[in-house]
């Protein structure tokens, strides 16, 4: 087991130099444009806002009510018992996902290249580290892990960086496991990735010159939508899904549709989507697994179907306004 691990490592860093200088682009070379506040919260904004808001505070209405039916049930207990799986899942999912991005010269994202030789070692280290089989080995990779995106954080900016703030996430999940605070890893995995999928979608909002390039040279189906809309709507249903792992509504049969989706996109983009959203899928996968049976959404709070309908209402306006204003200051 130790000579294999050292011959991945050995041919790791022999190979990563050849993958550096190809350069994978992200989906498009437009400098950004930052949109005025005033054509942000346009009419088709406000009212995309309600409508989510409103299915956002029906939801937790009628998923227990789809829970049980049979097949939903069946189901359930099915994929209730793979969760032994999840941390092993992550652990060897994460050492591929690097894997992957340090073979083509990046790091996290297709736009953040490795530029320095140290980097790509204490990368090759960490992958070594998570597919040792033994838990002090992957707090050992974690704790790696946890030092390159901290120096790369250093080198672009905390919110720069918050579009890929799910790892720090990943991180604790993998340094929590075999402790007390092993419980708390799933549920903070929701909240990361939640948190960072909202942040990117308000880039579609800001920077509307972007998305919309990718949607003209890439050929992106709009379905019969003006691209400026579909755009807008596209980020709503990115916002709409980081909102929900949040708060707790993702069920297994919503992570099941959004990995869908993510697949599909990866079959548009091609190996650019597979760099920048591999890890993603992997943390999908886990939450249908998963499901939310570990943790006590906030709604649980609000005890009559009314107050839980208000406060999922108030409480995404509420956050959606936050992110926007917080991205449009601060956001790269």
């Amino acid at each position: 087991m130790k000579k294999l691990l050292i011959v991945v490592l050995a041919v790791g860093l022999f190979i990563t130099p050849i993958f550096t200088s190809a350069h994978v682009k992200w989906f498009t070379d437009v400098a950004p444009h930052k949109e005025t506040i005033e054509h942000i919260l346009s009419p088709l904004f406000i009212f995309l806002a309600l409508i989510a808001a409103v299915v956002l505070a029906i939801l937790p209405l009628l998923i227990p009510k789809i829970a049980e039916s049979q097949l939903m049930q069946n189901w359930d207990q099915k994929l209730s018992g793979l969760r032994k799986y999840s941390r092993y899942l992550l652990k060897y999912g994460t050492a591929l996902a690097l894997i992957i991005q340090i073979s083509n010269g990046t790091i996290f994202a297709p736009e953040l290249h490795v530029t320095q030789s140290i980097i790509v070692i204490l990368t090759w280290l960490a992958v070594v580290c998570l597919l040792i089989p033994h838990h002090l080995a992957t707090k050992a990779g974690a704790l790696v892990l946890l030092g390159i995106f901290i120096y790369i954080t250093m080198q672009h900016g905390i919110f720069y960086m918050l579009d890929y703030g799910f790892y720090v996430a990943i991180i604790g999940v993998l340094l929590v496991g075999n402790t007390k605070f092993e419980k708390v890893g799933f549920p903070f995995l929701y909240l990361g990735t939640g948190l960072s999928l909202c942040w990117v979608a308000v880039e579609k909002w800001v920077y509307p010159d972007m998305s919309l390039d990718i949607v003209i040279h890439h050929h992106v189906p709009t379905f019969g939508f003006e691209p400026t809309v579909f755009i807008t709507m596209a980020a709503f249903i990115e916002f709409v899904v980081g909102y929900l792992l949040v708060v707790g509504i993702l069920n297994r049969v919503l992570g099941l549709v959004v990995t869908i989706i993510f697949v599909l996109t990866t079959m548009l983009f091609g190996v650019t989507e597979v760099i920048g959203h591999f890890m993603i899928h992997i943390v999908l996968i886990i939450f249908i697994i998963e499901g939310v049976s570990f943790y006590t959404p906030p709604i649980k709070i609000h005890k009559t179907k009314t107050d839980q309908f208000i406060f999922v209402f108030l409480n995404f306006i509420f956050v959606l306004a936050t992110y926007i204003l917080i991205y449009y200051r601060f956001g790269a």
